[in-house]
């Protein structure tokens, strides 16, 4: 049976992704620092390891068919990005493991593409894209080189899963007890974000169908390319009752930036929000089928349900 490691399987994406390998059958291991897992891992091989020591990952990953990247640093320090790149590499290498990773939209820069496909050239313009580039020219050259074969998976914006830290649940729903939809852009503009239980059912596919697979694999994930009216919209339609819109007050994180360095890698990367972009691709429907993508309302709900924003009516 093929065995599937996860690396920061406690993070808001690699707990996701191993929850959806756990439900298709597959045999996971679940790397954290501490070697625990949240609940809803039982049935999962707990594994100690601590990325940034090459050794420490190559033993907690040994003999697995696949590791996939789910490593989380904080948003405000991403120095430990390109040597945990590195040790994933040796790790994948040392056991002949095919690497699975999640892409981002920051490769692009700013002005963003209106249209990303897998074809589009990537000029980054932040310390955050270029980290980005960098690690994904790494993982090229390894597959090039004949040592590691790389499925990269690109989706937008997460929401949806458990856990917090994005922009659905730390700003989009921030105020929704009080009635009130924040927006962190231009209302009108059209932005990708991804269903995450999607983004994680794409992965399991991707494996069910590794046969189609190539040596490097760069591909789109088309979630909801949608706007702050239609989430808005939305919301309503699942709470059953209209909402306040409020905007989100960049002004104070740009007066604060120089002083605190999460509201600083905010702001590097604000452009994001005042420009239109989507995903598409050529690729990924050819290899898996039918792509995962949630009716919007039923993610919306789904999203508002795991960070118990529901009614207990509607909840229950």
């Amino acid at each position: 049976m093929t065995t599937i490691a996860i690396l920061g399987a406690r993070g808001r994406l690699g707990r996701a992704v191993a929850k959806a390998f756990l439900d298709a059958g597959y045999e996971v291991r679940a790397i954290t620092r501490d070697g625990k897992l949240p609940a809803e891992l039982i049935g999962a091989e707990a594994v100690a390891a601590d990325a940034l020591d090459r050794q420490s990952l190559i033993d907690a990953t040994r003999g697995v068919d696949i590791i996939f990247n789910g490593l989380s640093p904080v948003y405000s320090d991403w120095s430990s990005v390109p040597p945990m790149a590195e040790n994933v590499m040796a790790a994948c290498l040392a056991s002949g493991a095919t690497h699975m990773v999640a892409g981002t939209v920051y490769n692009f820069g700013s002005p963003m593409p209106v249209e990303i496909t897998e074809e589009t050239p990537q000029r980054p313009t932040t310390e955050k894209g270029r980290i980005r580039a960098a690690t994904e020219k790494l993982f090229r050259r390894e597959s090039d080189a004949g040592r590691v074969r790389t499925v990269l998976l690109r989706a937008g914006d997460f929401f949806g899963g458990k856990g917090t830290g994005s922009w659905f649940d730390l700003v989009v729903t921030s105020k929704l007890a009080k009635g009130v939809y924040t927006a962190p852009g231009p209302v009108d503009l059209v932005h990708e974000w991804a269903y995450l239980p999607d983004f994680a059912a794409a992965f399991v596919a991707l494996v069910d169908n590794h046969e189609k697979l190539g040596t490097y694999e760069n591909l789109n994930l088309p979630g909801h390319a949608v706007t702050d009216l239609e989430i808005k919209a939305s919301i309503e339609r699942v709470l059953g009752h209209k909402l306040k819109l409020a905007s989100m007050p960049w002004w104070v994180l740009r007066a604060g930036a120089p002083f605190v360095p999460m509201w600083k890698a905010i702001v590097s990367m604000s452009y994001l929000r005042y420009e239109a972009h989507r995903l598409v691709s050529s690729r990924l429907e050819g290899i898996i089928g039918t792509i995962p993508r949630t009716p919007l309302d039923e993610a919306v709900a789904g999203a508002l349900a795991d960070l118990d924003l529901l009614p207990r009516a509607k909840a229950a």
